[in-house]
């Protein structure tokens, strides 16, 4: 009971009663979240029941959601002439209650991101996400976000980086989000984005090398290397190196790695089973788009085996990810016969 009374949990009576200090909120898919504005931080699970809720149903005749400019949700009442930051929606909330998760399996095809933070409190962690600015990407900047952690969208384009951040924004206004350039196609805009990075004098515990190109003509970037390969691998190995010492520092701390299953359908050896370096940066007429990406997956997962041999003993682990088949996302439109695959591929698979 002290530690409930220390908590502010003890005063009241009913179990769906806010605590003080406590606002119930809606985000815009209509989710249930709680505000502590004493200590300035936000849960998905009520506050003294531990209870995850939505709301059901449309909005009342009448009414409106809107979006204020701190980006927080409010509702108009527009036949009484009002307006509210309550969604009116809050007293028909029905309980999120997913059946458990087995012990042999806690997640599966249907888990949401959100799902996978739940409970966790990332306060003081600092993650950096290349390609945040859509797809798998912006998910998982979201999500970190809304759970505390200060959150750097690495994009190539400041204009969807600042688009993206504003997104997650308006789910929560005092989320710690921010968007740095970073363009994987030049060497010298790795090298910048790791050192205006260094400049902020932070920590770093999670690095996400999320951000590739799939199914692209074959160019040169500004290096003279086929772009696949350094967008989708040596860009990132290059990243990983520049803040190695930082990722050292901050420990415990992580790499993730987002590769593919496609990485078993290619080979990067000669005949004679040495490195066959011809392969990664192939010329044009050597040059098939499926293959070029399915060895800069192989890349990555040989990268980061090899990256957590040497930096887990120093409290730094890396992984890598497959996603997810034909995950629906806009990773495909570099071809128009690569977006009908995907849209045929839709219904069955997961989405962002």
């Amino acid at each position: 009971m002290a530690a409930l009374k220390y908590a502010g949990l003890e005063d009241t009576d009913s179990e769906e009663e806010l605590p003080p200090g406590w606002e119930e909120r809606t985000t815009k898919d209509g989710w249930v979240y709680y505000a502590n504005h004493l200590e300035e931080k936000t849960q998905w699970e009520h506050p003294k029941s531990g209870k995850r809720k939505r709301v059901a149903g449309d909005l009342p005749y009448g009414w409106e959601q809107e979006t204020d400019e701190n980006g927080q949700v409010y509702f108009v009442d527009h036949i009484n002439k009002r307006t509210t930051y309550l969604d009116p929606r809050l007293a028909f909330t029905v309980e999120d209650n997913p059946v458990k998760p087995t012990t042999r399996q806690k997640y599966d095809g249907n888990s949401t991101a959100m799902e996978i933070l739940q409970g966790r409190d990332l306060s003081g962690k600092v993650a950096i996400i290349t390609g945040a600015n859509s797809g798998i990407g912006f998910e998982t900047a979201k999500s970190l976000a809304l759970h505390g952690a200060r959150v750097i969208l690495a994009c190539r384009s400041p204009a969807r980086g600042d688009a993206a951040v504003q997104r997650i924004l308006e789910e929560w206004h005092k989320a710690k989000v921010e968007a740095m350039t970073l363009d994987l196609a030049s060497l010298q805009s790795v090298q910048h984005f790791a050192e205006a990075f260094k400049s902020k004098n932070l920590p770093l515990h999670m690095l996400i090398c999320n951000a590739a190109v799939f199914g692209a003509p074959w160019s040169l970037t500004e290096d003279g290397l086929e772009s696949t390969f350094q967008v989708n691998h040596l860009g990132h190995f290059y990243l990983v190196q520049l803040l190695e010492d930082v990722l050292r520092q901050s420990s415990p701390a992580r790499v993730v790695v987002v590769s593919s299953e496609s990485h078993r359908f290619t080979e990067i050896k000669d005949s004679s089973g040495k490195l066959d370096f011809s392969l990664l940066s192939p010329s044009k007429k050597e040059y098939w788009a499926m293959l070029a990406y399915n060895r800069s997956k192989l890349c990555n997962i040989l990268f980061s085996n090899e990256l957590n041999r040497r930096l887990s003993p120093h409290g730094v682990t890396s992984n890598s990810v497959h996603p997810g088949n034909m995950m629906y996302s806009s990773i495909h439109r570099s071809w128009w016969l690569y977006t009908l695959l995907f849209t045929l591929a839709r219904p069955f698979t997961k989405s962002m």
